[in-house]
C-alpha cells in the first residue's frame, strides 16, 4: 500500500514538472493560449524549473510583451530570481527587448536588483553593448521624473 502511494506521488511530481516545462515553453515561444490553458488547469504562473526560471523569465528574454502583460496582470513575482539571481528584467535587458523593459520598468521604476555577478539589469545592457536599451531607460527615467514633477 505504501508503494502505491509513492508511485502516485512520483506521477504527480512528474506531471507537475511536465506542466511547468510546458508553461515555460509556451511563454518562451509566445503561445498565449497555452499559457492561459495551463493557468486554467491550476498550474501556478509563478512555477519555477530546476534552474529557477519562471514563465516571466522566458517571456521577457524573448520579447513576448503580450505574455509579459498577461503574467504581470495575474500578479506573478516580477522580482523572481533564477539560480544566478537574474530577474526577468535582467534577461530582457541582456537580450535588448526594449518594449518589455519599458513595460516592466514602469512597474518597478528603477530596479536595483543584482545578479550573482553583482550586475543590475542596466549593467547587463551596457556590458552587452545595448545602447538602445540604455537610451530607452534614460528616456523612461526622464518621463517618470517629469510626471512626478508635474504632480
Amino acid at each position: 500500500m505504501v508503494a502505491e502511494g509513492n508511485i502516485a506521488e512520483q506521477n504527480l511530481t512528474t506531471n507537475e514538472s511536465e506542466h511547468v516545462e510546458a508553461l515555460l515553453e509556451a511563454a518562451r515561444y509566445n503561445d498565449i493560449e497555452d499559457v492561459i490553458s495551463l493557468a486554467a488547469i491550476g498550474v501556478s504562473l509563478n512555477s519555477k524549473d530546476e534552474e529557477g526560471r519562471t514563465a516571466l523569465h522566458m517571456a521577457s528574454a524573448n520579447g513576448n510583451v503580450d505574455i509579459v502583460n498577461y503574467l504581470i496582470s495575474n500578479n506573478v513575482d516580477v522580482n523572481a530570481c533564477n539560480v544566478e539571481n537574474n530577474t526577468p528584467l535582467h534577461w530582457a535587458c541582456l537580450n535588448g527587448h526594449i518594449e518589455v523593459i519599458l513595460f516592466v520598468f514602469y512597474l518597478l521604476f528603477f530596479c536595483c536588483n543584482r545578479n550573482q555577478h553583482e550586475r543590475t539589469p542596466v549593467d547587463e545592457a551596457a556590458i552587452g553593448g545595448k545602447m538602445d536599451v540604455i537610451d530607452a531607460i534614460n528616456t523612461a527615467v526622464a518621463q517618470v521624473e517629469l510626471t512626478r514633477a508635474s504632480v
